[in-house]
C-alpha cells in the first residue's frame, strides 16, 4: 500500500498563488478559511501546480529526464524549459514520449536524446488517467501509451502528476482503458480482447479520428476498453493482453510508480509507494 504526506506547492511561477495553497508553511485544510480563489481553482491551474512542482522537487542538474505526454505533463516540460533557460538547471538531456512532446521540448531548447543512447533515466515525469490506492495507473487516453511505457519503465524514479479527480478506487472505471493494436486484422484483436476472461464485461471500441481510425505515433490503432466495474485482477488482465499476438501495448501501468503528486483544493499531496 502507499503512504502519503501533504506538502504546499513551490513553483516560483505560481508565487502569486502561494498564499492560496500555503499558510504558515502548511497546506490550508480548513474549508471555512480556504480562500475563494483556491476553491475555484481551475483544473488547468491544478495541473500547472503539480507540473511545476515535479520539476522543482525531482529534477537536478546532470539528469536524464523522461518527458511525458498530455495536458498535465505539458506543464512539467514547460517548467523544465524555464529552468534551463534561466541557468538554474544545467547539463540536462530529455527523452520525449510523443511527437507533440518532442515538438514542445524543441521549442523550449531542451536537449533531446533517445533510449538508444541513454537507456537508463534518472527520472520520468508524466500524468495519468487513473490512479488506484496502490498507485497503479491507467494511462494512454492521449494515445501515447507505448512510448510512455517504453521510456518510463527505464526510469529510476517515475513521478506521476495528477489533479485529485484522477484518483479512483479501482482501475478502468472512469473512462477508456486503451490498448494499442496493429492495424492488420484489428477487428480480430478487438474480438479477442472482448472475449478475454480477465477483461470480462468490457465493451471494446476502435478509437476514431473523425471518420477514420485514430493512428498513433507508431502507426498503430487503439482499441478502447470500457468497464462498468473495476478490473478485478489487473495483473492477470495485463498479462493476458500483452500475450495476445496483435496487441502492441496496453494502458495498465502496474508497479512502476515511485510517487504521485496530487493537486487539490488544499495544496499538493504526495503519495509514496
Amino acid at each position: 500500500m502507499s503512504s502519503s504526506i501533504s506538502t504546499a506547492t513551490g513553483a516560483s511561477a505560481l508565487a502569486s498563488k502561494r498564499s492560496v495553497f500555503q499558510q504558515n508553511g502548511r497546506p490550508t485544510v480548513s474549508s471555512a478559511r480556504t480562500p475563494s480563489s483556491l476553491r475555484m481553482a481551475s483544473v488547468e491551474e491544478l495541473k500547472q501546480v503539480v507540473g511545476y512542482k515535479s520539476i522543482d522537487d525531482y529534477v537536478t542538474s546532470g539528469m536524464v529526464v523522461g518527458l511525458g505526454t498530455g495536458s498535465t505533463a505539458y506543464f512539467a516540460v514547460e517548467r523544465l524549459g524555464q529552468k534551463l533557460a534561466s541557468g538554474e538547471l544545467k547539463d540536462i538531456v530529455a527523452i520525449p514520449t510523443s511527437i507533440r512532446t518532442k515538438e514542445q521540448a524543441e521549442s523550449l531548447n531542451i536537449p533531446l536524446v533517445t533510449l538508444d543512447t541513454h537507456p537508463v533515466l534518472d527520472v520520468a515525469i508524466d500524468g495519468a488517467d487513473e490512479v488506484d490506492p496502490d498507485l497503479n495507473l491507467v494511462k494512454g487516453r492521449g494515445g501515447a501509451l507505448l512510448r510512455e511505457k517504453m521510456v518510463e519503465v527505464q526510469a529510476k524514479k517515475f513521478i506521476v502528476i495528477v489533479d485529485d479527480s484522477k484518483m479512483v478506487e479501482g482501475l478502468g472505471i472512469s473512462g477508456a482503458m486503451p490498448v494499442e493494436v496493429t492495424p492488420f486484422c484489428w477487428e480480430h484483436s478487438l474480438k479477442r480482447l472482448k472475449e478475454c476472461e480477465s477483461l470480462a464485461g468490457c465493451d471494446a471500441k476502435l478509437r476514431m479520428d473523425g471518420e477514420k481510425p485514430y493512428v498513433t505515433d507508431n502507426d498503430n490503432y487503439i482499441v478502447d476498453l470500457y468497464f462498468e466495474t473495476p478490473i478485478k485482477d489487473a495483473e492477470k488482465a495485463a498479462a493476458d493482453m500483452i500475450n495476445m499476438v496483435g496487441v502492441v501495448e496496453h494502458g495498465l501501468f502496474l508497479n512502476m510508480t515511485t510517487a504521485v503528486l496530487i493537486a487539490g483544493k488544499n495544496g499538493v499531496e504526495v503519495k509514496l509507494k
